[in-house]
């Protein structure tokens, strides 16, 4: 009878250490995925100047988009940490940087919004920026949704739609 409560008891402590090996591994692989993701808590867009147009950061909007009909503005996109400073851009070897932008929900009547890759002066692919053109078609109001994708999902969904107004 002894005997075979020691070997219940081996067995229970077995399956427990497996269980819990498992656990282990198993969430160092989570930690390892989190790595991967940009956590973002806004992003501002600044013209060709340097100057800020519109910010978010965690909800909170300031700016707006205004243009002309048939006028083209270049936007570069910077991504806002929880600390509200840039975040810096990880090269991964063999991998794009952080992800790609999407946008959506605008009115294509008044204004259209493409995503481009910008590229420094000199030509460098090492160096790039993630930009947006927006084109003023006609008089009126709109506004778009920016998505910073990775793997098929986003890693930052705009919390308000970035207003656009053509004149």
């Amino acid at each position: 009878m002894f005997n075979d409560l020691k070997r219940i008891i081996k067995l229970c402590y077995t399956v427990l250490g497996v269980t819990l090996l498992l656990f282990i591994v198993s969430c160092e692989d989570d930690d390892h995925d989190h790595e991967e993701h940009t956590d973002a808590e806004g992003f501002i867009l600044e013209n060709s100047s340097g100057n800020q147009v519109y910010k978010e950061f965690k909800g909170t909007q300031t700016g707006s988009v205004a243009l002309t009909a048939g006028e083209t503005l270049e936007l570069t996109v910077h991504f806002l940490g929880d600390d509200g400073k840039e975040l810096e851009h990880d090269d991964h070897e063999g991998e794009e940087e952080e992800g790609e932008l999407k946008v959506s929900g605008f009115n294509s009547s008044i204004a259209t919004v493409e995503v481009e890759e910008e590229h420094d002066d000199d030509g460098d692919e090492e160096e790039h920026e993630m930009a947006l053109e927006i084109k003023g078609v006609s008089a009126g109001s709109t506004g778009f949704k920016l998505e910073l994708m990775h793997d098929g999902h986003a890693d930052y969904t705009s919390t308000n739609n970035v207003p656009i107004t053509v004149k």
